[in-house]
């Protein structure tokens, strides 16, 4: 095939054919899949690749932003999120950067273009005054030891629902994380964390052992930590985040998303003496800068107090 004759359908499948398949995990190959198959190429795929503009490519962000939904038959009506659209345009930029080097056009039209600015979601955490009402009604509701784990940790919920028995080390009270579950077109799918950087062994306090053994023990033979009483294999991602609610709503508590657990035990981490780059580490953060920059409200509260009590230190000095 002559460079020019490339549609974009063409170019993108041969893109992730020879490019990509190969060197992403089985979560993003399906979501790449997905975006190329039932995104971008009814929309654009007949275009030569040497014809697609800047202008063109923007014109279908915004549709996916307005339509997206109706394009991919999920739902009747509304647009895919910005976070969503924003992954289509890496996903093509990575494809059209590639023909850029393999000299099939001359310029990335995807540099002409302006995705959609994320959403910043309010963090909200659950107070430390309130986390023994949290922990009660988690255990009425007979998923304590899930719960206090998260707590506890901070893991991701793909990477706490895919968490196998033999990922506890009872002697060593630690919890290898080497894979997480996510819903993929409708399907779960259990693959490696998003980076590799996420692939970790977390001490966890001894509470949660004795917990997590006991959890065992209700279902000794089978391999999940954390088994739905309804399948008996690992819970469902949106389950969990429904029991969240519910759990919240027994406590009487304010309403907040279950990654919201991951800031909890970040913020009371921090606010109990563990240090930045240790805890950068349990999250998984890719630089204990980033750790600094999502949780600035606290380490300002903590940076307010070590100089109020340098100040007192050295009044004494005086």
């Amino acid at each position: 095939m002559n460079c020019q004759e490339y549609t974009v359908a063409q170019w993108l499948q041969t893109w992730y054919d020879l490019y990509a398949k190969q060197n992403i995990r089985e979560s993003p190959r399906l979501q790449y899949s997905y975006f190329i198959n039932h995104l971008v190429i009814p929309q654009i795929g007949e275009i030569p690749l040497s014809q697609l503009t800047g202008l063109r490519l923007q014109i279908l962000y915004q549709d996916l932003r307005i339509n997206g939904r109706v394009h991919s038959q999920k739902r009747a009506s509304s647009g895919l999120s910005p976070k969503t659209v924003r992954s289509v345009h890496m996903l093509l930029h990575a494809a059209l950067e590639q023909a850029v080097r393999a000299g099939i056009i001359a310029k990335n039209p995807t540099m002409e273009c302006k995705p959609p600015k994320l959403d910043r979601k309010e963090m909200k955490v659950i107070q430390p005054e309130q986390i023994g009402d949290y922990l009660q009604a988690a255990a009425e509701r007979n998923v304590l030891p899930l719960f206090f784990l998260e707590l506890t940790t901070g893991l991701r919920r793909g990477e706490l629902l895919a968490l196998l028995w033999s990922d506890l080390d009872p002697q060593n009270r630690s919890v290898s994380v080497t894979k997480s579950v996510s819903r993929l077109n409708g399907k779960l799918v259990v693959s490696q964390p998003k980076t590799q950087h996420s692939i970790r062994t977390l001490i966890v306090p001894q509470q949660a052992v004795d917990l997590l053994i006991q959890e065992h023990s209700l279902h000794p033979n089978n391999p999940y930590l954390f088994p739905s009483p309804t399948t008996g294999t690992m819970y469902s991602p949106e389950t969990v985040a429904r029991i969240h609610k519910r759990i919240l709503r027994d406590a009487g508590l304010e309403d907040c998303r279950f990654h919201d657990l991951r800031h909890t035990f970040a913020t009371v981490a921090l606010q109990n003496g563990v240090d930045i780059k240790t805890l950068s580490g349990m999250l998984s953060h890719y630089s204990s800068g980033f750790t600094l920059d999502t949780y600035t409200h606290v380490t300002r509260k903590m940076q307010e107090e070590a100089a109020e009590k340098m100040g007192q230190f050295m009044e004494m000095k005086l």
